[in-house]
């Protein structure tokens, strides 16, 4: 019984989620189909199902409601004719059939974790939690020795991705295996056939690790300076790695390299291979492999913009152009004549799994090809003419002028196609002499979207379902297409004719033999049948030239020369050289260049591996000595625990001592430092740099390796402390006040107004000046080993001010701490006590107080802003006038602990040692007369309203409280006491302060 079994989802139009689903079951190749009821009277969306490849009756089907609140399973044993519900603990992302045991299967949940069931889903186990999504592997039969035993990405606790493998009947954190000790790159695992690949980055540097036939993990070496910037694997097949790299100079190609039989060493066989990004960024390359015949591939070259297409027959040892048809399908000339015109080809997947890609080719009809591009110098993108070869690729014909989707049927013994188009359709095409003559048929009386096309069970039949909907509101349309009735026997021997298998120069001895196949005659109406085989014979040939490439760390010589089989060195590959694991006692083999295809059968004949020579190992010095703190930080805590890990990468290990100094008096001599890998662990109980210093010595060399180790206490406070007033293009100073200070250790980053280039110091403080008027935020950045703070300040660059300088009674120094908050708060207290005694509004005026001793502050009195129906400079007079009148009269005064009070006055700049309340009355009595004698002129001047024009600006400040701090720098008393006139300056805005740390890994 051939069963077909079709699931439909209908969705909402705007939120994509499933409203609907039909699941349709066929028993009849198709003829008729009936759509299953999982749950009467229940509506049911069925997100999924999973055949199983071990026993395809079993299948699964995986529900949820409407609601996405439950989800269930639905098992069948007998292709789909009947279900058992089971209900299931967690939500079902994907489910992976075990290979070869058809009971067991692997569930992904939308949690992130991994069950496992051996009896077809009905009991779950939860295997590993925390796992990547695809990245979730069965044993390979034949290579992994344990049939139960998976491989799993997985991340750890610290964030990390491990790779990990366990047993399903025994995965615990305490049972898993970690084959890699390391950490990897997430979503990097892959388990292929012998191989087991990922990519692990450290220091920004990425390198790519090869596992062949579960052995350890190596390198996989790459020529040199290839410096990949990305790697996909194209092929693992045939003992043999395939892959394509995309080097450091690449933007939109790879180049293709093929490998040793281990996977580890690669040889580059073909450059610039276009490249594309799809969707969720997945890399296209254009390269297929065509199935088949084996070492058969298609690729298509960008170079300078131009793309064509290419053709290899042993496995990228060679390449040539397709050569192009010499008549079109209306049997005219096509005029494309080599070495200006060839075939181009597209080399597109199709998004619709239902429908074939730009190029179709089948395993179960060897040499068949038919693909959509164009003749002409390069690949045209919008031409999608349709060609077709018999002869895997040595002759072509045109069959279409637009692209079709095409489907294989009876091994190739039917070709049909069907245009790819955006409109509804009724006809499709079909061949029956592998597209020598096409004919037409009516599949349908109404015309139809076409969604995709099946046979059913496979190629070997003469049935297939072409399904589709009439309209975009319409249900879905199955229609069975049977070839069967006009072939009305099975083949025999006479029906079936054999062609050679040849490479475009005529070489029929490919990979070492010579491949012959059978196809069936153009005048035979026969099936061939789930039985037809058509390899039909192989000869082994003798070694040739071309069954040899490059060994690596070789490269064929350039097209101009004359002999470009030959293989020379690369300029950074010495041949003599002994490999990295070579011991003192053994021996090695010195490469000749060459090393022989490993797809290639031939014997005897030319041997270009002969005679190797074997070389003694030497005593080689140690070369590319490394030290690292594990986890690759160089910044660490006082009594904090450090790794030194301890790295060699070329010379001798097993005589090699080494030397170890810490820096911190700790010295040892250790020997099998490299080979055990066991780290040196450490504590620093001081801050400081310290230099740590390896030295790897034997008796043919040393080498040295050296780390600075900063050990620093995280910070744990910064306040950026500024002038607040300051002239256009005068100096003005910037401080960092830092705790803990952590001289030489610690980084300044400053940002001036809107440039993203910070200026960068080690130095608390930095000189700057504002050549415009308006505001300026500074922001300051202090970095210490893994700790950074940050303190930010918007301050207002003005062109006039008034400064008033003054001064304490000298019992405010005994009481003085020192810090920035403690100098905010007494200037906030003195500008309210001006404000309200003056009757200045407290926003005009700003009080600073200096760092150091004695302590002294200077006033900042602000213009007003400017309104026309008032006279500003009688304003700003009064306003001058009534403040000197506070402080002349001692009204200015707080009080601190203990009862101690403090009288605020006015501070001759000239003598700013000069404290209130110290000896010396008669300079009193004279600073009050004189101050007098200001103060009647002024009054003058008012009653004679004479007027000096001035700028009004204002500021605002608001306090937050921080840390207490000490600054290191002592701002300046060179300031002048003018009481009036026109000033620049700059007005600190306190409330744009910001202060937050954070770790820096």
């Amino acid at each position: 019984m051939q069963v077909i079994l079709i699931l439909t989802k209908y969705y909402h139009a705007d939120m994509g989620k499933v409203l609907e689903s039909s699941l349709w079951r066929s028993s009849d190749f198709g003829t008729s189909y009936t759509k299953l009821t999982l749950q009467p009277g229940v509506t049911t969306i069925v997100d999924n199902f999973y055949i199983c490849p071990a026993n395809k009756r079993k299948i699964i089907l995986v529900s949820s409601s409407l609601s996405e609140r439950d989800q269930s399973l639905f098992l069948s044993t007998d292709e789909g004719a009947t279900f058992q519900k089971q209900l299931v603990p967690f939500f079902v992302e994907s489910l992976i059939f075990h290979p070869k045991e058809e009971d067991k299967v692997l569930a992904y949940s939308r949690e992130s974790k991994l069950y496992v069931s051996s009896d077809l889903g009905k009991k779950w186990t939860l295997l590993q939690e925390r796992v990547t999504k695809d990245q979730v592997f069965w044993a390979v039969s034949g290579v992994d020795a344990d049939p139960d035993l998976v491989h799993v990405e997985a991340q750890d606790l610290s964030g990390g991705f491990r790779y990990v493998t366990c047993q399903i009947h025994n995965c615990s954190d305490k049972t898993l295996t970690a084959p890699f000790a390391g950490p990897i790159d997430h979503g990097s695992l892959t388990v292929q056939d012998d191989y087991i690949f990922f990519k692990a980055t450290s220091t920004n540097r990425t390198k790519y690790y090869v596992s062949y036939r579960r052995g350890e993990f190596v390198l996989m070496k790459l020529p040199k300076y290839a410096l990949p910037k990305d790697l996909q694997i194209i092929s693992t097949d045939e003992n043999q790695v395939f892959v394509a790299v995309q080097e450091w100079y690449q933007a939109d190609t790879y180049n293709l390299y093929q490998s040793d039989p281990r996977g580890e060493r690669y040889t580059l066989v073909l450059e610039n291979v276009r490249s594309s990004r799809q969707a969720e960024e997945t890399v296209v390359i254009d390269v297929l492999e065509v199935r088949g015949v084996k070492g058969v591939f298609l690729a298509n070259q960008k170079i300078d913009g131009k793309v064509m297409t290419l053709i290899t027959y042993n496995k990228g040892r060679d390449w040539d152009y397709l050569r192009p048809p010499n008549m079109d399908m209306n049997g005219k000339p096509t005029n494309c004549k080599p070495p200006d015109c060839h075939l181009h080809l597209h080399l597109r997947w199709a998004d619709n799994p239902y429908v074939s890609g730009t190029v179709h080719t089948k395993d179960t009809a060897p040499g068949l090809i038919m693909g959509a591009g164009n003749l002409g110098s390069q690949l045209v993108e919008y031409k999608e003419e349709m060609y077709i070869t018999s002869d895997c690729g040595r002759t072509w014909r045109q069959v279409f002028e637009e692209e079709h989707h095409i489907l294989y049927l009876d091994h190739g013994g039917v070709i049909v196609a069907i245009k790819d188009t955006s409109i509804p359709l009724k006809i499709l095409k079909f061949s029956v002499d592998e597209g020598l003559t096409w004919s037409t048929h009516n599949f349908t009386s109404t015309s139809v979207f076409v969604d995709g096309l099946l046979s059913e069970p496979g190629d070997e039949t003469l049935v297939m379902t072409i399904f589709g909907h009439i309209s975009f509101r319409s249900d879905w349309e199955l229609v069975k297409v049977d070839f069967r009735p006009p072939f009305s026997r099975q083949c025999g021997e006479e029906d079936y004719s054999s062609w050679d298998l040849t490479d475009l120069q005529g070489d029929r001895c490919i990979m070492g033999q010579q491949r012959s196949f059978r196809k069936r005659k153009p005048t035979s109406w026969c099936i061939n049948g789930r039985s037809f085989t058509s390899a039909l014979v192989s000869h082994v040939c003798e070694c040739r030239d071309s069954d040899f490439l490059c060994d690596y760390g070789f490269e064929r010589s350039p097209s101009s020369e004359s002999d470009t089989s030959k293989c020379s060195a690369n300029f950074w590959f010495n041949p003599l050289s002994p490999p990295d694991d070579c011991a003192l006692g053994q021996t090695y083999t010195s490469s000749l260049g060459y090393r022989k295809v490993v797809s290639s059968v031939c014997k005897g004949g030319v041997d270009l591996q002969q005679s190797p020579v074997q070389l003694q190992c030497p005593l080689t010095p140690p070369r590319g000595l490394q030290v690292s703190i594990h986890g690759q930080a160089v910044a660490v805590r006082p009594g904090e625990d450090v790794l030194f890990v301890v790295q060699q990468e070329q010379g001798d290990f097993l005589t090699t001592k080494y030397q170890v100094d810490l820096g911190d008096g700790f010295k040892a001599m250790y020997v099998n430092l490299t080979l055990t890998g066991e780290p040196i662990r450490h504590r620093y109980k001081s801050p400081g740099v310290y230099r740590v210093s390896v030295r790897a010595e034997n008796m043919a060399g040393h080498d040295e390796a050296v780390l600075f180790v900063q050990v620093n206490s995280p910070l744990q406070a910064l306040y950026l402390e500024v002038v607040p007033v300051i002239g256009i293009n005068q100096e003005v100073n910037l401080t960092a006040v830092l705790l803990p200070l952590n001289p030489n250790l610690t980084v300044f980053y400053w940002w001036i107004g809107h440039s993203l280039q910070p200026h960068l110091s080690l130095d608390n403080s930095v000189t700057t000046q504002f050549e415009d008027a308006g505001d300026v935020r500074v922001t300051v950045q202090a970095a210490c080993g893994n700790s950074v703070l940050q303190d930010s300040r918007v301050i207002r660059v003005l062109d006039q001010f008034q400064l008033v300088p003054l001064q304490f009674s000298k019992d405010l120094d005994a009481y003085n701490p020192s810090t920035p908050e403690w100098r905010e708060d007494v200037g906030l207290v003195v500008t309210r006590l001006l404000s309200k005694e003056a009757s200045v509004p407290e926003e005009l005026l700003v009080t600073v107080v200096k760092p150091g001793l004695p302590t002294l502050a200077d006033l900042y009195v602000l213009l007003p802003p400017s309104r026309p129906t008032r006279k500003r400079s009688l304003t700003s007079d009064k306003r001058l006038m009534a403040i000197q009148q506070v402080l002349n009269s001692q009204k200015i005064s707080f009080l601190l602990r203990g009862g101690v009070r403090v009288l605020v006055a006015l501070r001759d700049a000239d003598a700013g040692s000069q404290r209130l309340g110290a000896a010396g009355g008669y300079w009193a009595v004279a600073v009050l007369f004189v101050i007098g004698l200001f103060a009647v002129g002024v009054f003058i001047l008012y009653k004679f309203k004479r007027k000096r024009p001035g700028r009004t600006v204002y500021a605002q400040m608001h306090n937050e409280k921080e840390q207490e701090m000490t600054s290191p720098v002592s701002h300046s008393d060179d300031v002048q006491s003018v009481i009036q006139g026109n000033h620049s300056g700059v007005v600190l805005s306190i409330n744009a302060r910001e202060m937050h740390s954070y770790l820096v890994s």
